[in-house]
């Protein structure tokens, strides 16, 4: 009777030491529609990563028949990975949201993203970027209803989410502009594209250039409505109840502060911006990052009271490795634009030797901890680059005959994901 007795007492235990150390683990990564604490947010900027087009085909034929995504899936895995950045988007080619291919691939990919982990967050972004392709597309009913409008049968109107004074027209060539987000039809466009993506996964989204697709939203009015509705529509079709909302927060007019804050609460849940990476003129492709240069975010981001409740001196962001194309000058520094000798930021990394790409890696994660606590940086996995052989894709997985071009970055990056400041107790 005793022995029976003493050895319930150790099974009792067990168990109970088990399942305490199951919701502790499980706690780390936790959070529901009422929001999410700043420890949790932080466990997940620590571990994010930017694998562009995760969940969809490669608009720029890259990858081909794509074998590279059970790759991707065995990266994700191996590193650790808990936030992916710009899973899914679109930038032009909105047509493609007509193909349900395109969404079910995505959604089968997502799926296979959550069965290794089911607490990993896949990003979307909606981007600054519209074409006349989303003339094609029919309005779904949520994106009226979410809004507060009545129901119509028709296709999105590009003309509508434009700017009435012409401001950002043909911004990135004919027919392809910047939308303006005090038009209600803009509001609308992103609404769809947020739940669409939500269907897909998606329980994060990167807004993009908040201040040009809010060309004429002083004080953040418009962005407020907008994204007030859009956590009602995230209660009803995110996996969670909760998204994790982000967008590129440039200091403001003073040069000190960065975000997006309206009547003392953040709109959104991080900042984020280029890393704004600085040439050593005297030192061919060597570079520093620097408080202050140009509009870099380190010591930047603004205090505010978090979307969940939490109030901050400055609010957590991440930063990464920028894309936006090369100068004529490829090999030259220019330090008063954002070009890296000539490149954008991940395709100037990504022309570095295999050594000090690695090395700058790790310096670029250690600088930003030991000189802003509330920046992290975001690991570049897989991002457009640009170079003089024209456009091509930076893949940080360990080569091998499925990813031949891979650039063996894959090791540095879960090296630095497994340093005790990012393993969560």
């Amino acid at each position: 009777m005793k022995t029976t007795l003493i050895y319930s007492c150790f099974v009792i235990a067990f168990f109970v030491t088990v399942f305490d150390a199951h919701a502790e683990t499980k706690s780390d990564y936790a959070f529901d529609k009422n929001g999410i604490s700043r420890e949790v947010l932080e466990n997940y900027l620590r571990r994010s990563i930017t694998m562009t087009e995760c969940l969809t085909v490669d608009p720029y034929g890259v990858d081909g028949a794509y074998p590279a995504k059970d790759d991707d899936l065995r990266f994700i895995k191996n590193v650790g990975a808990k936030f992916i950045g710009r899973a899914i988007y679109r930038w032009g080619k909105e047509n493609i949201l007509n193909e349900p291919q395109f969404i079910e691939n995505a959604k089968k990919m997502a799926e296979k993203v959550h069965e290794i982990d089911s607490e990993i967050i896949l990003q979307g972004a909606l981007f600054e970027i519209v074409t006349r392709n989303v003339e094609t597309i029919k309005i779904p009913a949520f994106a009226f209803e979410v809004l507060g409008l009545p129901i119509e049968d028709r296709n999105f109107s590009y003309e509508k989410m434009l700017n009435p004074r012409g401001k950002f027209v043909n911004h990135w060539r004919n027919d392809s502009s910047v939308p303006d987000i005090s038009q209600m039809e803009t509001k609308i466009w992103f609404m769809f594209l947020a739940g669409t993506y939500m269907e897909v996964g998606c329980e994060a989204f990167h807004l993009g250039q908040i201040a040009l697709i809010g060309m004429d939203d002083a004080g953040w009015k418009h962005w407020n409505d907008f994204i007030t509705k859009l956590r009602i529509l995230a209660v009803k079709k995110s996996r969670k109840g909760w998204i994790l909302l982000d967008a590129h927060t440039p200091p403001g007019a003073s040069g000190k502060n960065g975000g997006m804050v309206f009547e003392g609460r953040s709109l959104l849940d991080f900042n984020s911006f280029p890393l704004r990476i600085k040439e050593i003129p005297a030192e061919p492709q060597k570079c520093v990052l620097e408080k202050g240069y140009l509009d870099s975010l380190f010591d930047r981001s603004l205090g505010c009271v978090s979307p969940s409740g939490w109030k901050c001196d400055s609010l957590p962001y991440l930063v990464e490795f920028d894309n936006f194309g090369m100068t004529r000058t490829p090999g030259r520094a220019t330090l008063n634009t954002h070009f890296v000798w000539g490149y954008d930021e991940v395709s100037w990394l990504y022309k570095q030797d295999e050594a000090y790409r690695k090395e700058w890696v790790k310096y670029a994660y250690h600088w930003v901890r030991e000189n802003d606590p509330n920046g992290f940086l975001q690991m570049p996995v897989s991002r457009v680059v640009t170079t003089e052989k024209g456009r091509g894709k930076f893949r940080a997985n360990t080569k091998s005959d499925i990813l031949p071009d891979g650039l063996n970055l894959e090791e540095t990056i879960k090296e630095i994901f497994a340093l005790p400041e990012n393993t969560p107790k």
